[in-house]
């Protein structure tokens, strides 16, 4: 269709993180949709969602998560990425800019598991034994609807939770063996061709900046030259929907600074809502106060009144009912010398901010830390170096500091890692000149949660005429949530079957049936 078939017809974004900016992006580049006729609407003052970066040298910088790219697996993002021109460079689009950094800058972990002695630990070996390599052949087999609401745990012995490929897959991609053993197989079968060279990080692909610089300002400054509409500070909190038996959006609730608000949804208008939110209800401490553990925000809540209405959309409960399974605590510390990063970069044997994953595979924390390359943020100091932590299980007591993660002060944190490293001769030094600014956040692996397959909804359920989902938790068949990619590839379904644009969607690279790959995996587990 052309731009003149669309003028008078709106799309309203509920939630403005990557999927919707992509959403936006495919709408303008694909469909010829008028900017001025898409609304992005949005809680918070800014957009990016969980693609975040924030703060200064002077308060310190934040980082909740770090997101780690793939070339292999991310087909849309990088597609995507290609017609985003760079910000530095307007010749240059956002893909090339990645590729042309991550060329420069490889990653390769020499230091990815560190034990109790401060030790690095030989890797190569998987540590499987044929217990552990039978289940995951029986679990990469098993059909997904055979499987239900099983656990990683309910498939592996004790012995497979004390592998090396356990500790380096887990803290890569921040599993726990309670969580989904459906979605730990999608991701052994997407990420098959990672899983040689699990322990050196190779096949990560890094960004020139923190997410939020790298990949969400280049995608606003894109949408914002076609004028698209930016509602930030407005939170919706409930749809209507026409009284028949299939999905018609008829209005969209919405408090703007305390006061209540209706958008019309007429026919034609499309709504396309994010439902659920890994980052929903994060905390933020400082270097004497400890963050603190919050329940259910308005994205979640979101979603649980909009599952009540109708069938179909889902059943949030799997996922936002489970805070002691899906929280962890992550940390950002912002460093005034370089005196932490020239003793890893002794220690790790890798170039200071090369972005290497290191995990201290026996702190009761289960803590991990990444140096990225500096400066990680577009207005970071050059005296300043900035890196990113995260401990898979916060309630547990440390080895050093004897409170519980999630009580513990960015002061503490910080010496309870320098302990790890056996950095205590700096310690004073370091802990004098650094800001660690821990973050609590409650649902960070809430999409990892045991589910039954109707738990997610259909990108656009059946039945639906004018509304999507996006977002990581909607439902798009073998691919793997946790990731860019699924966010912008739910961006691309929701567009293309709304408007019906006859266009390929990248499809998933099938690793798995390539057998080369298959015969590097086998190898692999016999290490």
């Amino acid at each position: 269709m052309m731009k003149k078939d669309y003028e008078n017809k709106q799309v309203y974004f509920v939630g403005g993180g990557l999927a919707s900016l992509a959403g936006a992006v495919y709408l303008i580049r694909d469909c010829a949709f008028p900017g001025e006729n898409i609304h992005i609407i949005e809680e918070m003052k800014i957009v990016g969602g969980s693609n975040d970066g924030a703060g200064n040298s002077e308060q310190g910088y934040v980082v909740r998560g770090g997101r780690m790219l793939n070339d292999e697996a991310y087909e849309n993002t990088w597609e995507l990425l290609s017609s985003i021109p760079s910000l530095n460079d307007p010749d240059k689009s956002v893909r090339a800019e990645i590729l042309e950094f991550d060329t420069a800058h490889p990653t390769h972990a020499k230091a990815r598991l560190v034990n109790k002695e401060a030790e690095i630990v030989d890797v190569l070996s998987m540590g499987f034994d044929l217990s552990d390599r039978l289940a995951m052949a029986k679990l990469i087999i098993t059909p997904e609807e055979k499987m239900g609401k099983a656990r990683i745990k309910d498939w592996f012995g004790p012995h497979f939770f004390e592998t090396n490929f356990w500790y380096m897959w887990a803290t890569t991609f921040a599993f726990q063996p309670w969580h989904s053993a459906v979605e730990f197989k999608r991701y052994m079968i997407r990420f098959m061709h990672e899983f040689p060279r699990i322990q050196t990080l190779e096949g990560v692909t890094r960004t020139p900046y923190n997410q939020y610089d790298s990949i969400i300002l280049p995608l606003k400054k894109y949408l914002d030259q076609f004028a698209v509409d930016f509602e930030m500070k407005c939170t919706v909190n409930d749809l209507d929907f026409k009284d028949s038996e299939g999905i018609t959006v008829t209005a969209i609730r919405y408090t703007r600074e305390g006061v209540q608000g209706v958008i019309e949804i007429n026919e034609g208008d499309r709504v396309i809502v994010t439902n659920g939110s890994m980052t929903d209800g994060y905390s933020l401490g400082s270097m004497s106060i400890a963050p603190v553990l919050k329940g259910k925000g308005n994205s979640w809540k979101l979603w649980d009144t909009l599952a009540k209405k109708k069938p179909g959309l889902g059943n949030p409960s799997s996922f936002d009912d489970h805070i002691d399974g899906s929280k962890w605590e992550s940390f950002t510390v912002t460093c005034h010398d370089s005196r932490f990063f020239d003793l890893m970069e002794k220690f790790s044997r890798n170039k200071a901010g090369s972005g290497a994953l290191v995990t201290f595979k026996d702190s009761s924390w289960l803590m991990s830390i990444v140096l990225a390359h500096q400066p990680h943020f577009l207005d970071q100091p050059e005296n300043v170096k900035v890196f990113w932590g995260y401990g898979l299980y916060p309630d547990n007591v440390g080895d050093c500091v004897k409170k519980r993660m999630s009580d513990c002060t960015g002061e503490e944190i910080l010496i309870e890692l320098l302990y790890h490293l056996q950095f205590e001769a700096d310690r004073e030094e370091i802990v004098k000149s650094a800001n660690c600014i821990p973050c609590m956040m409650p649902f960070i692996t809430s999409q990892f949660m045991p589910r039954s397959l109707e738990d997610r909804p259909q990108v656009v359920p059946e039945g639906s005429t004018n509304l999507a989902f996006v977002g990581q938790f909607c439902e798009i068949p073998d691919d793997v949530v946790f990731t860019e990619e699924y966010s912008v590839r739910a961006a691309r379904i929701a567009v293309y079957k709304l408007f019906g644009i006859n266009q390929e969607i990248c499809p998933i690279n099938q690793y798995q049936y390539d057998i080369r790959t298959l015969f590097s995996a086998f190898i692999t587990s016999y290490r």
